[in-house]
């Protein structure tokens, strides 16, 4: 888990692939309003042990054409836990969600 800054601080599931954080929003997802429409997002990456907080930056945002990436969505479903249709979410997430890069720095 990590934080973005968008409207307010929000927690949001990813997966680290080659290089670069992905997640889906939208769609029955998470709620991560204006991501998909941001240049850059602020990143929190917080301590699983105790909360503290152990780095931030700012990230560039781009979409992913996910039709382009396949390896990126499987990447995400894998990660993705507990989704009600796990053999469905690359179908949904093409008809429904935005998948997002954030690059680092």
């Amino acid at each position: 888990m990590l934080w973005l800054t968008l409207d307010r601080p929000r927690l949001a599931w990813h997966t680290f692939h080659d290089g670069a954080i992905y997640v889906v929003t939208g769609g029955g997802e998470q709620d991560l309003p204006g991501l998909a429409e941001s240049s850059q997002v602020r990143v929190t990456l917080r301590s699983k042990d105790n909360g503290a907080r152990l780095v931030e930056f700012d990230a560039p945002v781009s979409v992913v054409d996910q039709a382009a990436e396949p390896e990126v969505v499987a990447a995400l479903a894998k990660a993705r836990l507990n989704a009600p249709d796990s053999e469905g979410l690359p179908a949904r997430w093409a008809a429904a969600c935005v998948v997002v890069r954030l690059s680092l720095p």
